[in-house]
């Protein structure tokens, strides 16, 4: 039926422009008078040889459909005027209104499309313009307010599926309605500045049902409750979910913000702050950097499935303040598995992992370097001061070098090879050399013995190959 409304819908857009200004013309040239059928609906209409039969007829076979008249066929009549009764506006109101209801209630309608169209379109043009949008108003107000009574009494999860279901039902009615009132949102609705019949639409349902004092606490309790148990590892309705917060966001950006989206990120920041503080005296420095990892991932996969895409920078700042920030020296000095820990026992992975987390808040990298760079100047020192290490100044110098490639591999490999990690290691290395005034002696006999070892290996390969 959707499909059948959208043609319609084009095809009298197409005929009003041609018809309108010249069907205006002669209602005013003449004395007051209403027209059986608008000039849109005229046998000479390009509308006539193409709209479809089961528009004129509507079948009722989907629960979507609004099932209009088929007790007959619809005969579409010439144009001619008829003198207006003082009755006019009233009586045309209680057929439209009825007719508003059965969509509502998605009876069976007395009316074809076309024929509520013209009674519409002859209200406007006849001056009952205000009378048809306020009657429209507390029509949709009315049954709203029905609806809402339904949803409240829903019991439990159900809730929102009661809250979803009403959700489209009315914009199943709205989309009905505002194709029959069509002419008065392009004509009159502009003239009085009015709000267009769509608009006025999700304003009505969120002013009488979200916004209900019986719906709206317990819409964002839901929501909170169903995001708390999906951190905690139960699973949810995630359709559900999305459904839900879309309808939020159809009625408008400060709707989402304000009714979910601030007490989400508030009960967010609490959550995890209670979170951090329990698991970090239970975990070790790398366990606590996964779960910090994992609920970042998680947070961003939440908002991909069923949470408004701006919404990902406020949440993802939420995790990293209170799961990340709030906690960086204490899992730097962590006891057998802060940084130094990592460092001597040479754990990449987690080193990358402590990397990527803190590079995302101010000052983290920074932290890891006061941390890393004195270790590294008091290994050093140790190693240049070591009596027993002097006493051979080639296997102190070999030392050096692979204390040298190893903090290289692990800037290369968990430090992304960041040039100002690079920077500190070279500065610390630099450091601690020139502790030891012999360094420029060492370095020599270091060079002259593998010198000497390379002609060895020479000599010896010439030899087996002269054999």
């Amino acid at each position: 039926m959707s499909r059948i409304y959208d043609n319609w819908e084009r095809l009298v857009r197409a005929t009003l422009k041609r018809e309108e200004f010249r069907e205006l013309a002669r209602a005013h040239s003449r004395s007051p008078s209403v027209s059986s059928v608008p000039s849109d609906f005229s046998s000479n209409s390009p509308f006539h040889d193409h709209v479809p039969e089961s528009f004129l007829v509507p079948q009722a076979s989907s629960s979507q459909s609004i099932p209009f008249s088929q007790k007959r066929n619809f005969q579409l009549e010439t144009f001619k005027y008829r003198e207006v009764g003082p009755e006019f506006g009233d009586t045309t109101w209680k057929i439209l209104d009825h007719a508003f209801s059965q969509i509502y209630n998605r009876d069976s309608i007395d009316f074809t499309f076309a024929e509520l169209y013209s009674h519409a379109y002859n209200m406007v043009l006849h001056k009952y313009g205000e009378k048809l949008y306020s009657g429209l108003e507390s029509t949709m107000t009315f049954h709203l307010q029905e609806m809402c009574k339904c949803i409240e009494v829903a019991p439990g999860v159900s809730f929102l599926e009661e809250l979803n279901t009403k959700w489209a039902d009315h914009n199943n009615a709205l989309r009905a309605i505002r194709n029959i009132l069509m002419y008065m949102d392009r004509t009159y609705v502009p003239s009085t500045q009015k709000t267009p019949v769509l608009e006025l639409g999700l304003n009505l349902w969120k002013d009488n049902v979200i916004h209900s004092s019986n719906i709206s606490i317990r819409l964002l309790y839901t929501l909170l409750d169903l995001i708390y148990r999906e951190r905690t590892g139960e699973g949810i309705n995630r359709e559900l979910m999305r459904n839900t917060i879309k309808m939020l966001v159809e009625l408008g950006s400060s709707v989402y913000q304000e009714d979910f989206e601030k007490p989400f990120i508030e009960v967010s920041s609490d959550f995890y702050r209670m979170k951090s503080q329990e698991f970090i005296e239970s975990s070790d420095c790398g366990d606590y950097l996964k779960e910090a990892e994992r609920c970042l991932e998680e947070e961003i996969a939440r908002v991909s499935c069923y949470l408004e895409a701006k919404s990902e920078a406020k949440i993802i700042s939420v995790v990293e303040k209170e799961m990340i920030a709030n906690h960086m020296l204490r899992l730097l000095h962590m006891e057998n598995s802060g940084l130094v820990n990592m460092l001597l026992d040479d754990k990449y992975d987690e080193l990358s992992r402590m990397y990527s987390l803190f590079r995302r808040v101010p000052n983290g990298l920074s932290i890891i370097l006061d941390v890393m760079t004195p270790h590294i100047r008091n290994a050093g020192r140790q190693l240049v001061t070591d009596p027993e290490k002097l006493k051979n100044p080639v296997e102190f110098v070999d030392s050096l070098l692979e204390k040298k490639d190893q903090y290289d591999k692990i800037i290369s490999s968990a430090f992304n090879n960041d040039e100002t990690f690079q920077n500190a290691l070279n500065s610390s290395f630099e450091y601690f050399i020139n502790l030891n005034p012999h360094m420029l002696e060492y370095t020599s006999l270091f060079v002259d013995d593998k010198l000497h070892e390379g002609l060895k290996s020479g000599r010896r390969r010439r030899s087996l190959d002269n054999s």
